[in-house]
């Protein structure tokens, strides 16, 4: 019977990811792929230390007991080694219990051009030759940043974090604050308050979670003793009167979050640092780099801000 993938979240993740390969990689990059070949061969029953999108990961598939017979959560592998080398990131994937059974593996090259064959919302990557590649086509990547990945277990919420502008919308406004100054951005804001903006990369990925959390909310009102699990963020750096924009242009979507940060020039560190998400995703570095020290950052490499 075919899987149908079109009415589910499908996140691709690259083993990068995922796990911590530094020492795997040495290997790779100091003796070469037959050593590497071994080495992976010879360590195949040993799994691999938890990476950065680790604690993202873990609590996005445990979502799948909403619906067991119908899991709203897929996950792809998609990984540059071939099947015999990917085994032991198969093994890892048991021994934690992650529930992930699909995989693309290409010998040497880059699998981001299956995103679309697999209907993915999201692709998450630490090579960023990969995730550049995938953006430059139009397609939604990120790219893990080495970045704090402490995992409470007894935690079970899963917390998500958006910047707006080149993330959720488009860099529209993003391009007028480049080229002028803050009060042509906030006037720009204000003037266009109730057109909304044009979706970002990452849109379609919010709008399926917010579905799943749609599920979550279900399941509350007809179990007094469930307990929702997603919340999601949005962490601007905009402040009144722009985020009358923000505001609307998610009305317009049809999309709601619970929690929203309008900073004003606020460092996102300090606000992330208390929220603290499982993973962060903004578009620019400058932000991430202090992010990465207190939350598992990614950034998207989207429009003007990255030219």
């Amino acid at each position: 019977m075919p899987y149908d993938i079109e009415n589910r979240l499908v996140v691709g993740l690259a083993s990068s990811a995922l796990f911590d390969l530094q020492h795997s990689d040495a290997v790779f990059r100091e003796k070469g792929e037959r050593a590497y070949r071994v080495y992976q061969r010879e360590h195949q029953d040993q799994p691999l230390e938890p990476g950065v999108a680790f604690p993202f990961v873990r609590r996005l598939l445990a979502l799948n007991t909403l619906d067991p017979a119908n899991p709203p959560v897929e996950v792809v592998l998609l990984s540059h080694n071939d099947p015999d080398t990917g085994l032991r990131v198969f093994n890892s994937i048991e021994h934690y219990g992650l529930g992930i059974q699909r995989a693309v593996f290409q010998q040497g090259r880059s699998p981001h051009e299956f995103i679309p064959a697999f209907n993915i919302s999201l692709f998450l990557s630490a090579n960023e030759a990969d995730v550049q590649q995938a953006m430059s086509l139009g397609l939604p990547a990120g790219l893990v940043l080495d970045s704090h990945t402490a995992d409470d277990p007894a935690d079970d919420e899963l917390r998500l974090a958006f910047d707006f502008d080149g993330v959720l919308a488009d860099d529209e406004s993003e391009q007028v604050y480049q080229q002028g100054d803050l009060e042509q951005f906030q006037q720009h804001e204000k003037a266009r308050a109730d057109i909304p903006h044009n979706p970002g990369p990452l849109k379609d990925f919010l709008a399926k979670i917010a579905k799943i959390q749609q599920l979550e909310q279900e399941q509350a009102e007809s179990d007094e003793n469930y307990r929702p699990r997603l919340r999601l963020a949005i962490v601007t750096a905009r402040s009144a009167p722009a985020h009358a924009r923000v505001i609307k242009t998610m009305r317009s979507w049809d999309l709601m979050v619970n929690d929203a940060f309008f900073l004003g020039g606020v460092e996102k560190r300090r606000v992330l640092e208390v929220w603290a998400p499982h993973i962060f995703f903004d578009d620019q570095r400058g932000h991430l780099d202090a992010a990465a020290g207190v939350s598992p950052s990614v950034h998207i490499p989207f429009g003007i801000a990255n030219q």
